[in-house]
């Protein structure tokens, strides 16, 4: 049964490294990969998360209470977890930009629409200019999407 993850440092900056969900996912409810990107985050210290994020974790979290996987309480403290990330990574929050990438993305990549929205954000973020910008991800429509976008995509 998934148990919440230790604590993780994060710095306030905006960091040059953008942490998609299924990599925030696996700091807030300990995984197979949470050491990998638990590393990340200690390697670099800085983390660019989209405003919605703790949207799609707290689905994930409620998703793993309801199939019987987290229980309640792992699930409260989870959701503690996802308060301290977000308030400690750079938030992108101009959503109206994002919804425009978003559209852009969408029109040219395969993606479902909260991937969209991350690699979107990710866009908003690095204003157009992707060469060196890192975005974590183990989603693999992602990761192709965001590596032709110019990103360096880790795990890759």
């Amino acid at each position: 049964m998934p148990t919440p993850s230790p604590s993780f440092s994060l710095s306030a900056t905006t960091g040059d490294e953008v942490l998609g969900q299924p990599c925030a996912r696996s700091l807030v409810v300990q995984q197979p990969v949470s050491p990998q990107v638990e590393r990340w985050i200690a390697e670099d210290g800085a983390v660019v998360a989209w405003t919605l994020t703790p949207v799609e974790l707290v689905s994930a979290l409620r998703r793993l209470v309801r199939d019987g996987a987290l229980v309640e309480q792992a699930a409260r403290e989870a959701e503690e977890v996802v308060r301290d990330l977000m308030a400690r990574a750079h938030i992108v929050s101009d959503v109206e930009r994002v919804k425009a990438l978003t559209i852009r993305v969408l029109r040219v990549h395969a993606l479902r629409a909260a991937d969209a929205l991350q690699l979107g954000a990710a866009l908003a973020w690095s204003d157009g200019h992707t060469e060196g910008a890192i975005l974590h991800t183990f989603d693999k429509r992602l990761a192709e999407a965001a590596s032709r976008e110019g990103f360096r995509v880790i795990p890759g």
